[in-house]
This record gives structure tokens, C-alpha cells and sequence, in this order.
């Protein structure tokens, strides 16, 4: 299927964007026309339900903590940059310009360590640098509904954080979080090659 040229033209506040969510200028004209796609109304801004449409969200059963990292600050609107923003925690992680990075200067948005970020957040609902055995719990019923028994759950979610928490405090900091999938490949399965 061939691309379509969109008929709106990118908003000069699209190219203000730090350097780490830089985003191809090709990317960023996809992602301008995807916006445009999902706002059906033409308002200039997406509101949740317009992000209830992406089918992947729907099927997620985290969709809808998904959408709510579009919104953190409580804001029902999400304009053009704020979407770009959540989008590059997603952006395929450059080989080559990782070993360059000046330490100085913040890590980028699809950096490991702000993808497991971002991920973390996705559980820990209560915002308070934890996850707590509840959290787990909330997470595993959305993920496997009524295929495993509460007893199973409520099972899998004690193990889970018990093997996770390194200091015995009952829950899973982003530390421990972030140690418990050191050897997951976050990087690829947190990548979405539109981002490229």
C-alpha cells in the first residue's frame, strides 16, 4: 500500500524537541501523520479515547496503563510533542551512538534504564517508587483474566516479588526491578521500528 501525503503540514513546535527524543525527520512526519489519523475530529490534540482506536492497545491487557503514561501530569489533552515524547522510550536503541554518548548529557528516552523506567511505571500505580505485591497482583489478573485461579495468581505474584525484592521490604523497587531483567533484551522487545 502505498503512503499518502498528509495533508497537514508538521507545527514548528514538532521540530522543538530535546535531544533525547530526537526523532528521524521521516519518523516524525509518520508519527505527525498517525496523530492526525487518530485525531478524527481535527482538535490539534488526542484525548484517550482517541488512543483506545490503536487496535494493539485495545488487545493489550495493560492498554489501559499504556494510555496513561501518554497523560502523567492528569492532563486530558496530549498534543503533538507529548506524543513524540512517549513514543521515543520506543525508538530501537542506536549500536553505534550508545558507546558515543557524552555522560554528561541525559540519557535518551529509548536508553535501557528509561525504557525499564517506563515499564516500572506501567505497575507501580501508586507512584511511590515500589511495586507492591497488590500492584503484581492487579498486573497478573489483567494479563491472564480467568485462565489461572486467584489462588495461582495471588501465588505467582508472592514468588515474583519475594524473588525480585533484594532488601526483604515486601515490595520491588525500580533497582530490583530493573536487576530482575538484566538479562532481558529490553531494548529490542521496548522498540517499535516505525522510530527508527
Amino acid at each position: 500500500m502505498a503512503a499518502v501525503p498528509s495533508r497537514h503540514p508538521l507545527p514548528r513546535r514538532a521540530w522543538i524537541l530535546s535531544p533525547d527524543e530526537e526523532v528521524s525527520q521521516a519518523s516524525l512526519r509518520r508519527l505527525y501523520d498517525r496523530f492526525n489519523a487518530l485525531d478524527r475530529t481535527g482538535k490539534g490534540y488526542l484525548s484517550r479515547m482517541d488512543l483506545q482506536q490503536i487496535g494493539a492497545l485495545a488487545v493489550n491487557p495493560l492498554g489501559d496503563r499504556i494510555i496513561d503514561s501518554f497523560f502523567p501530569d492528569g492532563s486530558l489533552r496530549l498534543d503533538f510533542p507529548g506524543f513524540v515524547r512517549v513514543l521515543a522510550h520506543f525508538r530501537p536503541v542506536d549500536e553505534e551512538d550508545d558507546g558515543n554518548r557524552d555522560p554528561k548529557e541525559p540519557e535518551p528516552l529509548n536508553s535501557r534504564m528509561n525504557k525499564l523506567r517506563f515499564a516500572f511505571q506501567l505497575y507501580d500505580l501508586d507512584r511511590d517508587g515500589k511495586i507492591s505485591r497488590h500492584e503484581m497482583l492487579q498486573a497478573l489478573r489483567l494479563m491472564v483474566g480467568v485462565q489461572v485461579t486467584e489462588e495461582q495468581l495471588e501465588s505467582i505474584a508472592d514468588r515474583t516479588v519475594q524473588e525480585a525484592d533484594e532488601d526483604g521490604d515486601g515490595a520491588v523497587s525500580f533497582l530490583e526491578f530493573a536487576k530482575s531483567l538484566e538479562k532481558m533484551n529490553i531494548e529490542q522487545k521496548m522498540s517499535i521500528r516505525i522510530l527508527k
